[in-house]
């Protein structure tokens, strides 16, 4: 069982946590919690001018993550005696864009200064369509971000409407068009399938528009019900239906079938790409088991198999920041079976596979059952998901965790 620690005012990771750090995949995340509004389906930690009142600003948010970051470059090197370059950047949240791209390039000029980039490093930022310009990418490439993902959701207008989406049916559409126009050859759109209301011809329309826009990536995902938003609320009194999982099933099969034959491959149960370099490395990083320091409220990181996160709030994560503080809430060392099992969850979404290295006895014989039932194919040493295989992902996990 993995041990939840609490953490005292100074943090520090154990020993074993800086062996290889480093030498694997190190990535930054950075977490801006500004929404201009709260979308009623969302459950990230984001807050809206409005939630904050004077308790935190953009810039005392900012202050803070330069703090952060020169503090985790520090505790990082007198571990290892060295400050690992970051190979990925990802800026996401909340609303990255409403900080504008200068705002944006001071985050990332914040990175460069603490741990510095590789050369070639992908440098990604999360925006909103409908806060963004030709003038905001042109900023942005200049600054060296290489990738930008837009927030679609969908085409359809009620759509958008059921899940408070502010932006016109088009927006994502032109700005992904401002993007590439920029000089941004990896382009993600994100698209949400399955909320109440959405037919099936909706979901064709944004495909479609997903497909004149010319991205080279597509991430999309099945719309949860979370606890405690605005949208479970309206499920549970009856104001909308709750997604139905056959409709799901059906909506994911139709998204692979237009993908594949506009050419983006799946690589991950979620994700589409023309090709490798499309690929979003920052999250392979994750799914490979790469460490990353999370910064900003709220933040989640990964060093050496231990995690870590950040308390949620702006303004007390400023305040520990100013206090000379990392802003670490909690913790926890994951064993040796929890990694196992987090390895497993993670490959068997990969189009690379499980490597068949990876199971016990057990687990092999569950694994050959997958095959049987034809939910994985063998290739070699590695087994991967078959289409039908990819809809039920997360029991052929459990069928085989369970050996």
């Amino acid at each position: 069982m993995n041990t939840v620690v609490p953490v005292p005012s100074t943090f520090e990771l154990p020993s074993e946590a800086f062996d290889g750090v480093g030498d694997r995949a190190f990535g930054i995340y950075v977490h801006v919690p500004f929404c201009a509004t709260r979308c009623g389906y969302c459950d990230f930690n984001t807050y809206t001018a409005g939630e904050l009142g004077t308790s935190a600003s953009p810039q005392s948010w900012l202050e803070g993550l330069r703090r952060e970051l020169d503090t985790a470059a520090g505790l990082i090197q007198a571990g290892t005696g060295r400050v690992p370059t970051a190979d990925t950047v990802f800026v996401g949240g909340g609303t990255p864009s409403l900080l504008g791209g200068d705002g944006l390039a001071d985050v990332l000029a914040a990175v460069r200064s603490s741990f510095g980039l590789t050369d070639g490093a992908e440098v990604t930022t999360e925006s909103n369509p409908e806060s963004t310009s030709p003038e905001f990418f042109d900023r942005l490439r200049g600054a060296g971000f290489t990738r930008i993902s837009l927030g679609m959701q969908s085409a359809a207008p009620h759509v958008l409407a059921v899940l408070d989406r502010t932006h016109t049916p088009g927006r994502a559409v032109a700005a992904a068009k401002e993007a590439r126009a920029a000089g941004f050859e990896h382009v993600n759109l994100d698209l949400i399938y399955g909320t109440p209301g959405e037919r099936d011809g909706d979901l064709d329309l944004s495909l479609a528009a997903v497909l004149d826009a010319g991205v080279d990536h597509v991430s999309a995902y099945a719309l949860i019900v979370e606890d405690g938003t605005a949208m479970a609320r309206k499920v549970r009194r009856g104001e909308l239906p709750a997604p139905d999982d056959d409709v799901l099933a059906s909506r994911y099969e139709r998204i692979d079938t237009a993908l594949n034959a506009a050419g983006l491959s799946w690589y991950e149960v979620s994700n589409w790409a023309t090709d490798e370099a499309a690929q979003c490395r920052h999250n392979i990083g994750y799914w490979d088991g790469g460490d990353w320091w999370g910064a900003g409220p709220g933040a989640h990181s990964h060093i050496g198999g231990t995690r870590f996160w950040n308390v949620k709030h702006p303004a007390a994560y400023a305040d520990r920041l100013a206090a000379g503080h990392l802003p670490v809430h909690g913790s926890e060392l994951l064993s040796v079976e929890d990694r196992h099992l987090e390895e497993l969850m993670l490959t068997v979404r990969l189009r690379s596979g499980v490597p068949t290295s990876l199971l016990g006895p057990a687990e092999r014989v569950a694994a050959a059952q997958t095959v049987a039932d034809g939910l994985m194919v063998q290739y070699g040493e590695r087994l991967v998901l078959t289409d039908r295989g990819r809809l039920l992902a997360d029991a052929v996990v459990r069928s085989i965790a369970a050996a």
